[in-house]
């Protein structure tokens, strides 16, 4: 029987790209506020129009990863090596413009390496896994658990070498070092592998109706994520009168989802990717609606609904991809173009929650860190946890009308 090989290499690669994306929004503001009095609206213009560029760039760069797939190695490499220099100068060297000007053109370098990286990463995945039973499953499993495990190192590291003096110096130096490791431990990996490209760019994957469901349901589906993690600072702070303890509740969140990951792969390898994701959103909308009656002091029952979401984001993170990449492997075998879009779709949710919630609270009375009344306190408790219940179960519609066929 054909099996996956080379998936710890996966992992390790996927650990590095994590440590580069979700943990940087949290670290880098901070760090340029503390280190160099950046202002809080001069970081939101420039995380804001960094967020626009990073969204708009990823189907281009799919198409970039498309037509240098022959040389795929080489750009990798070279992607890699942008990447770690980016941060290096995030966090190593001292501003050499006005610092947010610095903070802007390290972070556009660091994420657009990022993103192809990415789009090469999942695409180069498609042809590898699809020769093996349950392939996209099992590497799926592998890559989004170093993904997870990858996060919780980055978001815990500045914490543990806070007492090196310099804790971003060591990050950027630590994160450069892990970089060369991945990029070395990948590069067996990156040989064209399956079919010579046969598709017409974005065309092939849009024209698809599979394809195009499966994309309607990863925006849907990552929506919910998208807004409770930008609320979710807020959400302890505010509506459970809990500050400090968001770091912690962060942690649990991802370190269940982490756990989750391959039991979820398991139970797929008998259930179906397909049917194993509508019990995963199940689960996300049974802890939603436990999540509308929480109030100030429900610390630790939030940190029960924090496990139960963490492990249904788990399952969003490694099935759904599956399904998707078992797609491509049907009607685009190389897969950049449709991971390009991938992307685009994921992001275009942060992107809306950004400019749609704090507009909202904002009418409703809602402000961070003073005494709110109870409409204002409702209005966030609606937002964080009843929009996303609603839309977990517009995604479990969707995909309960998907056909079976889709199971992997």
């Amino acid at each position: 029987m054909t099996t996956v090989t080379g998936l710890p290499r996966y992992a390790t690669f996927a650990a590095v790209l994590a440590a580069a994306g979700l943990p940087i929004y949290i670290h880098a503001p901070k760090f340029y506020v503390d280190s160099y009095g950046v202002t809080l609206a001069q970081l939101s213009v420039a995380l804001f129009l960094l967020r626009l560029i990073d969204l708009v760039q990823d189907p281009l760069l799919g198409r970039l990863a498309e037509i240098t797939r022959q040389q795929r190695g080489p750009m990798v490499l070279g992607a890699g090596v942008i990447m770690a220099g980016a941060m290096l100068m995030l966090f190593a060297v001292p501003p050499m413009l006005p610092p947010v000007w610095w903070f802007a053109l390290s972070l556009a370098a660091l994420f657009s390496a990022f993103s192809f990286l990415t789009i090469c990463f999942y695409a180069q995945g498609v042809a590898k896994a699809g020769a093996a039973p349950n392939g996209h499953v099992r590497l799926a499993s592998w890559r989004e658990t170093g993904s997870l495990i990858g996060v919780c190192i980055a978001a815990a590291l500045p914490s543990i070498l806070a007492n090196t003096g310099a804790p971003f110096l060591w990050y950027a130096i630590l994160f450069a070092a892990a970089a060369a490791v991945a990029l070395l431990s990948m590069e067996p990996e990156w040989s064209p592998r399956g079919a010579a490209p046969t598709s017409n760019g974005l065309r092939v994957v849009l024209s698809d109706a599979t394809a195009r469901r499966l994309l309607l349901i990863a925006l849907v589906n990552a929506t919910p994520v998208a807004v409770t993690s930008t609320l979710f600072l807020f959400f302890v702070a505010d509506r459970l009168g809990a500050p400090g303890q968001e770091g912690p509740l962060l942690l649990l969140f991802f370190l269940s989802a982490a756990v989750a990951v391959p039991v979820w792969g398991r139970l797929a390898t008998r259930l179906g990717a397909r049917r194993t994701l509508m019990v995963a959103m199940v689960l996300a909308i049974v802890t939603f609606a436990f999540a509308l009656p929480l109030g100030t002091g429900d610390v630790w029952l939030f940190a029960g609904i924090c496990i139960g979401s963490g492990a249904a984001v788990g399952a969003d993170l490694s099935l759904l991809p599956a399904l998707f990449a078992r797609r491509m492997q049907m009607i685009a075998p190389t897969a950049a173009d449709g991971f390009g879009l991938w992307s685009f779709v994921n992001k275009a949710t942060l992107a809306v929650a950004a400019i749609a919630l704090f507009p909202i609270l904002d009418i409703a009375g809602f402000r961070p860190g003073e005494q709110n009344a109870p409409a204002a306190l409702w209005s966030i408790t609606i937002l964080y946890a009843g929009v996303p219940l609603a839309l977990k179960a517009l995604a479990l519609i969707l995909i309960a009308r998907t056909g079976p066929e889709m199971d992997t």
